[in-house]
């Protein structure tokens, strides 16, 4: 089947630079074939793209609104057809299976079609003065050009986060994909400029850091989105503080999951698998602790064990119903597996897992710690690979204690029967998302951010149309009734 591998004369449209520039390969995860290269932006081309941005922005932000909804719309249409392919093409450059390609490109058609909407329903306010004498207007206003940077794990959903609502609020956008996994998103961008949003509102660069960084730091950038490390997420934050930008920013996670003695076992075992080990961890909501109440522990994380031991491992395109995939890349599957060494080395034992797999492809096993209660208070790090570290818990209140002690505050789970401790739990977890039995935080229509490390602002939701505009504040001077 097609799957819209862009070529090299494609992607030079696409980023208007020029030939002869130099190439990135992008490997298959799977297989460390390549599947093929994509030209680099300079420095020059991240100038241009900005430039063209803000060319554009008064234009595309004076568009009739429902001009502009009409417009995403179409994109969605476009999109919805060709995503079986891009959905190939996800896989084929960043391993997870091909149910979860679609499953994420699913998501993000969803995206589209929600901010086309609520593109229709931005509001201001008319109030008169305490004086009478006033009358008062505030509205809303597009902030401006923004720089969208996205990560390697969820790279079509994660920017459409981002690019959908900005657009629907009049911003103009320069996307930075993953230097890993950039052909589904360009190929998802060909469609939105196929649906007649032009090539100067909607940018591309291509590069590493430094080409993010000439994107954080170019003046006309008013707004930073980014997902990513909370080390990267540092480092845009502090340029951005630089040039007084405004930043969304989703960062690191290491949430727990805690398993109480009155949850339903069977829906927590279920819940724990897929939130540990889907996308082969490589998730900023994964669940990395599992806490178990004591009179439960031995059941569950035997259970948990056998059950992963049974999770397939493999090819996501040519076998598209496994469990979990590859690794992204080989530094990442090297880093993981650095990550767990140290770990046992410092006293966890390894229940299962723990060496990479021989053969072709950056696979590493599903594995799980277990670390007694004063280790997994040191355990403060986090593993973006399938790896997941279990411990018992003898109260609710040391439960809180071992879940809050990280300084990332992204996602939390709890599962229990019991709707005061629920609710408890719910209001002393430090993150931004509870799940209460269930294993995803993440909803389109509601805000989606962290607390702490885990970063600064809101995505998702109607919430999010708010990072990408401005209020602007008219007062009159009201005379007096015309006769």
């Amino acid at each position: 089947m097609e799957t819209l591998i862009p070529n090299y004369e494609e992607f030079e449209r696409l980023i208007q630079g020029r030939l002869g520039r130099a190439r990135h390969p992008i490997l298959n995860p799977a297989s460390e074939v390549l599947v093929t290269e994509v030209p680099l932006s300079e420095l020059e081309d991240v100038k241009v793209a900005v430039e063209q941005a803000r060319e554009t922005l008064a234009d595309w932000g004076s568009l009739p609104v429902l001009e502009r909804s009409k417009l995403l719309h179409r994109s969605a249409n476009i999109f919805e057809e060709r995503l079986e392919a891009i959905a190939r093409l996800l896989t084929l450059e960043q391993g997870k299976p091909l149910r979860d390609s679609r499953k994420e490109l699913l998501f993000s058609l969803r995206c589209l079609r929600f901010y086309a909407e609520e593109a229709l329903r931005l509001e201001g306010v008319a109030r008169t003065g305490e004086s009478g004498k006033t009358l008062s207007l505030a509205f809303k206003v597009p902030i401006g050009v923004v720089a969208a940077i996205g990560p390697s794990n969820y790279p079509v959903e994660l920017l459409m986060w981002k690019i959908a609502p900005a657009l629907a609020a009049g911003c103009t956008v320069v996307v930075k994909p993953p230097l890993e996994t950039p052909l589904a998103v360009t190929a998802t961008l060909a469609c939105l400029h196929e649906a007649g949003i032009p090539k100067g509102v909607l940018g591309l660069v291509i590069g590493g850091a430094e080409v993010g960084e000439a994107l954080a730091q170019h003046p006309d950038v008013r707004k930073i989105a980014f997902t990513g490390s909370t080390q990267v997420g540092r480092r845009i934050a502090a340029l951005a503080g630089e040039g007084l930008k405004t930043v969304t920013l989703e960062l690191g996670g290491n949430a727990p999951f805690i398993v109480c003695a009155d949850a339903d076992l069977e829906d927590a075992l279920a819940g724990a698998l897929r939130r540990s080990y889907s996308n082969a961890g490589q998730i900023c909501i994964a669940a990395k602790r599992i806490l178990v109440e004591d009179s439960r522990y031995n059941e569950f994380v035997e259970a948990f064990i056998e059950r992963a031991k049974r999770l397939k491992m493999a090819d996501g395109l040519a076998e598209p119903e496994a469990d979990l995939g590859p690794l992204v890349s080989r530094a990442r599957l090297e880093l993981v597996k650095s990550q767990v060494e140290s770990l046992v080395a410092r006293g966890a034992r390894l229940l299962l897992g723990g060496q990479r797999l021989e053969g072709p492809g950056f696979f590493y096993p599903p594995t799980a710690l277990e670390l007694s209660p004063a280790r997994m208070r040191e355990f403060d790090e986090e593993i973006f690979g399938p790896v997941v570290a279990v411990t018992p818990f003898a109260s609710d209140q040391e439960a809180l204690e071992l879940a809050n002690a990280t300084r990332y505050g992204l996602a939390a789970y709890v599962y229990t029967r019991d709707l005061e401790r629920a609710f408890w739990y719910a209001e002393c977890l430090e993150a931004g998302g509870i799940g209460v039995n269930v294993n995803d935080v993440s909803e389109l229509t509601m805000p989606f951010g962290g607390l702490k490390d885990s970063g600064i602002g809101r995505e998702l939701g109607k919430y999010a149309l708010d990072n990408y505009l401005v209020l602007k504040h008219v007062r009159f001077g009201v005379k007096g009734k015309r006769r």
